[in-house]
């Protein structure tokens, strides 16, 4: 989750994406690994010279830069209110109504809350709450079609 970056690694890596007109989305340190997660996968490489450049990290590392790809992972409030509308996946810190794992429909995000529909009942999760959180993508025949070489149209 977006608020669960480390300060000192949100203020490496932040800037160097914003400055390339991108968002972080979220980042972990795993060991000697470093997972950064924006909206596009470029600036990969200018991240990479940036931590060798502040000497951010001791010794050998690797650095994993993706996009948040079809099962887009919600990390910050805006990516809760822009999946409105659409089946989400969230695990929670603690249990809410005994349970930590939710799916269903994202009804609304509002005041730092979704309201989730589960299995036909609302829930509501706090946003402080939500330790991870997913838009799952629902693949259509349409996502399968070939498409035409000249004019990139489905046939």
């Amino acid at each position: 989750m977006y608020h669960d970056i480390p300060e000192s690694l949100r203020a490496l890596i932040e800037p160097v994406v914003a400055d390339h007109g991108f968002e972080l989305v979220t980042a972990e340190l795993a060991g000697k690994v470093v997972r950064v997660v924006i909206d596009t996968h470029d600036g990969d490489g200018r991240l990479a010279s940036c931590f060798d450049a502040e000497a951010a990290m001791p010794g050998a590392y690797t650095l994993e830069v993706s996009s948040p790809g079809l099962d887009r992972v919600l990390a910050r409030e805006k990516d809760f209110s822009a999946a409105c509308g659409r089946e989400v996946k969230i695990e929670t810190r603690r249990p809410i109504d005994g349970r930590r794992r939710f799916r269903g429909e994202l009804v609304a995000f509002e005041g730092g809350r979704a309201q989730v529909r589960v299995d036909g009942k609302p829930i509501e999760i706090p946003f402080d709450e939500v330790s991870k959180a997913n838009q799952i993508y629902h693949f259509t025949s349409a996502d399968f079609a070939k498409k035409s070489r000249n004019s990139g149209e489905a046939r």
